[in-house]
């Protein structure tokens, strides 16, 4: 059992997962005025991708990939920044690395989340099998709120 009650008065802790993609700023506009009316934490949360060694073979990444990637991770932060309702609720940026569905357990775990907010994917192979919003729900840790 671990040292947190969950469910009881409303989630005290939102996790949002954020990619730049339209629906992931969807679901952090709704998540933000969801921690608005429970006085939650917004905890909004990027997977940053693994890049594996198949991927990277003949060419010199290591340095440019975080380049690459911290690039992303200002740019994403700073559309969050731009969602509405984000400056009246208390909110934080974090970053995690892995897949997504595994950066987002790992996040929501962390910080002890009491809801998981994502957007639908917006990949056409996803809407059937795999996406990372379904495995969430599988996975039947946390409510998870699926915005389109």
């Amino acid at each position: 059992m671990s040292g947190y009650e969950r469910g009881t008065d409303g989630p005290k802790v939102i996790v949002a997962g954020v990619d730049g993609s339209e629906s992931s700023l969807r679901a952090a506009s709704y998540a933000a005025g969801l921690a608005r009316r429970q006085n939650a934490l917004l905890a909004l949360v990027y997977v940053q991708p693994l890049i594996t060694a198949g991927a990277a073979l003949g060419a010199p990444v290591a340095g440019t990939t975080e380049e690459i990637a911290e690039g992303l991770v200002a740019d994403i932060r700073e559309s969050t920044e731009r969602v509405k309702e984000i400056w009246r609720v208390r909110w934080e940026f974090h970053t995690f690395r892995g897949d997504a569905y595994a950066g987002l357990v790992a996040a929501a775990d962390e910080l002890k989340a009491d809801a998981v907010v994502v957007g639908a994917s917006e990949s056409a192979g996803h809407r059937f099998v795999g996406s990372v919003a379904v495995r969430l729900v599988k996975a039947g840790r946390w409510p998870v709120t699926v915005v389109p």
